[in-house]
């Protein structure tokens, strides 16, 4: 079992489960409220949430400064995401936080900064048989899942997915009516690691699931910093040079290092 403290906040728009009463039902506390109760079993997890209704959607610099992955699930209010906070996200990955996207996530603003690309997928919501296929089955992502998760309801997600190439695809997922998507895909950018995984849509009771949970748990420490932040931009000074070296040239430079 990991015994390393690891610092998880879990960002929920939380919109649906108050005002559509069947999600409500499902998730009385929300989505985040039940993934939160459910990794509390981690010892090792240091969880947090926030919401698009607290100042700062919840995310202000501190509280990014202080968390290690961040996971993040919208739908109905992507746009009232301030530019400005889907800009510290996407600033707070690069350097190393791990972000892990699910379901509708996929068009939300930090994700999409990330990918460069529309996002867009095709989709039916008719409560239709999911069945989540392994198809890494070494990738640690996949810990502890068998050959497959069976959903009994689901919305049908489907290609062409506009995404870029996942660095690595852990699932892909059949859906009763036929069609297939690229349901788990990992990326790094700059040193931080995201992971996308569609499977949670909020009529249903998947997050309920302990395999989808499984899944989520195993992609938080997947996510997690891989080192140390890079020490950039930084000026390197001519003394502090490893070999001696003579100055050549004119420079642009004042010897403090900002632009003449």
């Amino acid at each position: 079992m990991p015994t390393t403290p690891l610092r998880l906040t879990i960002w929920n728009e939380f919109v649906h489960e108050r005002t559509h009463p069947d999600v409500g039902r499902l998730y009385p506390d929300g989505i985040h409220g039940v993934l939160s109760t459910a990794l509390q079993q981690h010892p090792e997890l240091r969880i947090r949430t926030a919401t698009l209704g607290e100042p700062e959607h919840g995310l202000a610099k501190e509280i990014l400064a202080e968390t290690d992955v961040l996971m993040w699930w919208g739908h109905a209010a992507h746009n009232d995401v301030e530019d400005a906070v889907a800009a510290r996200v996407q600033e707070r990955v690069i350097p190393g936080m791990g972000l892990i996207v699910l379901h509708s996530g996929h068009l939300s603003k930090p994700f999409k900064r990330l990918m460069g690309t529309s996002c867009h997928l095709c989709w039916r919501e008719a409560g239709e048989r999911e069945r989540v296929w392994v198809i890494n089955p070494g990738h640690p992502i996949s810990r502890g899942i068998d050959r497959f998760i069976e959903l009994e309801n689901s919305e049908c997600y489907g290609e062409p997915f506009g995404i870029p190439a996942p660095d690595e695809q852990v699932f892909i997922s059949w859906f009763e009516g036929g069609e297939v998507f690229r349901s788990g895909n990992c990326w790094t950018r700059g040193s931080g690691r995201i992971f996308y995984f569609s499977p949670g849509h909020e009529s249903y009771p998947i997050y309920h699931n302990p395999l989808i949970q499984r899944v989520i748990y195993n992609a938080i420490h997947w996510a997690r910093p891989q080192g140390v932040e890079a020490d950039v931009p930084r000026r390197a000074p001519l003394e502090q040079a490893r070999e001696k070296i003579v100055p050549r040239g004119t420079s642009v430079h004042k010897p403090n290092g900002t632009l003449q």
